[in-house]
């Protein structure tokens, strides 16, 4: 028996992500037209013998989380469940403190995912890997190759060519170690918590030698990869598996676009159902393109390449969107044009209104390459990335909105350059 355990983080984090994680957990944000969660979710269910699929992270139960849960229940037919952390206790600390809910049932090993990641998600090669691999305890992290610059802001390893096992772990290093990556994505057996508790424990007489009256939490937060990983590498219980399909972070607005076009390619094998295609009075689609049935389009429109059009959105005449993602209720008036962008909720562009953002891309011409976490600003100037639209925002006819970013319920009057917009 196999279970999976995504961490979902919780509102502290994410912040990198607003202001689309002030209307929505970010977990939950739409990228290729379904919640980012949905997207690991369906990949553990259709691993052979999966009992249960458990979240685990900080955010307060709401009905946004509640309604997902059930109904992703309902279209996978498995058991999902949400367990949340008293406060944020670090990616090993959330795995320990409900060791008991993950271990019910008995199941020999179990994955672990966390839910900013991006993947294909070759669960089912990691479970190969893991029985051709090392001792029935031994544990797998998947891996990918970066060029060595960005590898720096990665988890690094460096592995026995011929066996696979992790020899030594550096969580962001300061200099070049390895240009394989950790992925985020993991399977462990229960031998796992030996290892967790045994770190505890350290934590635990550590702190109370220091300040006996507040240290258990801090006892309890603990960190997957700098206390669990830098110590086993080495000891023959680590390996990685290493795959050459398509992998991203996503941190910042600008990396979901970029998780969109990889999820909207990925469509074309996975689910062609959900791709929109040119259809006698319909628009015209160029590239993948993913529309919801409710959206109502004007044939004269244009869409694609990487465009995802949420629930309710009316697109008007002539209008141009590309390398966006277009969330529920928005309105795109007659003739306007989006590029690089995402369109908040019931947002609205006015007619022959241009907004624009610039692409934050890897780097095409390097197969390693992968999506720059951007700082917001440099050199005292906010760095050129997509444009984001919050919630119920309005811009008027006739202007131009560029690389910019406009928090929630603003109704604008003229036209922005490189501006964050309070």
């Amino acid at each position: 028996m196999l279970k999976a355990v995504i961490l979902i983080g919780g509102p502290q984090k994410g912040t990198r992500f607003r202001p689309l994680s002030f209307e929505v957990p970010k977990p939950l944000f739409p990228v290729a037209g379904v919640p980012m969660l949905q997207h690991h979710i369906e990949a553990c269910a259709k691993v052979p013998n999966m009992k249960e699929i458990l979240l685990i992270g900080f955010y307060q139960p709401n009905e946004e989380l509640t309604r997902f849960l059930f109904t992703s229940q309902q279209e996978f037919k498995i058991t999902i469940r949400y367990l949340q952390e008293y406060a944020a206790l670090g990616t090993g600390g959330g795995l320990y403190h409900f060791r008991d809910q993950i271990l019910s049932g008995g199941p020999q090993a179990f994955f672990v995912l966390n839910a900013d990641v991006c993947s294909e998600f070759p669960l089912p090669e990691m479970l190969a890997f893991h029985q051709e691999h090392g001792d029935p305890s031994s544990l797998v992290i998947l891996g990918t190759t970066a060029n060595r610059t960005q590898s720096l802001n990665y988890g690094c390893i460096v592995e026995n060519e011929e066996t696979n096992e992790v020899l030594h772990y550096v969580e962001k290093p300061g200099t070049f170690v390895s240009d394989i990556i950790n992925c985020g994505i993991y399977l462990f057996t229960p031998d796992i918590f030996q290892h967790i508790a045994g770190v505890f424990q350290k934590n635990q007489q550590d702190i109370l030698l220091e300040e006996p009256a507040n240290g258990w939490h801090r006892a309890a937060a603990i960190r997957l990869e700098q206390d669990i990983f830098t110590a086993l590498a080495g000891q023959g219980k680590l390996y990685v598996y290493k795959t050459l399909s398509f992998w991203s972070q996503i941190k910042s607005a600008g990396s979901a676009i970029y998780a969109s076009r990889l999820y909207l390619s990925r469509y074309q094998i996975t689910h062609p159902e959900r791709l929109a295609c040119n259809q006698d009075g319909g628009p015209k689609i160029s590239g993948t393109v993913y529309i919801h049935p409710t959206a109502n389009i004007d044939p004269s429109a244009v869409l694609g390449p990487n465009v995802s059009i949420g629930t309710g959105v009316t697109i008007g005449a002539g209008v141009r969107v590309r390398e966006s993602i277009i969330l529920h209720g928005a309105s795109l008036q007659d003739h306007c044009c989006v590029l690089n962008c995402i369109v908040g909720w019931d947002s609205t562009i006015g007619k022959w209104a241009r907004v624009e953002g610039t692409p934050s891309d890897p780097n095409p011409n390097d197969p390693y390459a992968k999506i720059d976490s951007e700082t917001l600003f440099r050199d005292s100037k906010l760095t050129p990335s997509i444009t984001i639209l919050g919630c119920n925002v309005t811009i008027p006819s006739e202007v131009i909105i560029l690389n910019s970013i406009v928090l929630p319920h603003k109704d604008l009057n003229r036209s922005f350059k490189n501006q964050i917009i309070l």
